[in-house]
């Protein structure tokens, strides 16, 4: 990966991912955290362990970040940009669609 993939993969992610890492610990330590996304033979779902991932990069140095941490970061942008699309109508704050969107680092409501 290149340095301007690199730049522009760090400017979508932060500008998608809008929970701080402490915010999101705190999100994946909740019941609604763990239910909802889709579970791989009843365990982690993907999107917790993205989750736990996330706050690894967001707590990561910008230079010791790898391109496999890149790679995750635009698996996450293309997450949350295909997520947010789909956007329920009504109220969405407790919804299976916003728990999902906040396990991949993104509070639709913040």
């Amino acid at each position: 990966m290149d340095d301007n993939e690199r730049k522009a993969t760090w400017d979508d992610f932060r500008e998608l991912v809008n929970m701080t890492p402490a915010d999101l610990d705190k999100w994946l330590e909740s019941d609604e955290s763990r239910d909802a996304g889709q579970h791989k033979d009843g365990g982690e779902s993907t999107g917790h362990a993205s989750g736990r991932r996330i706050s690894e990069i967001l707590r990561a140095r910008k230079g010791d970040l790898s391109d496999d941490d890149y790679r995750h970061m635009r698996k996450v942008v293309g997450y949350v940009r295909r997520h947010l699309a789909q956007r329920p109508s009504g109220d969405v704050r407790d919804t299976r669609w916003r728990y999902s969107l906040m396990n991949w680092g993104h509070d639709p409501l913040a």
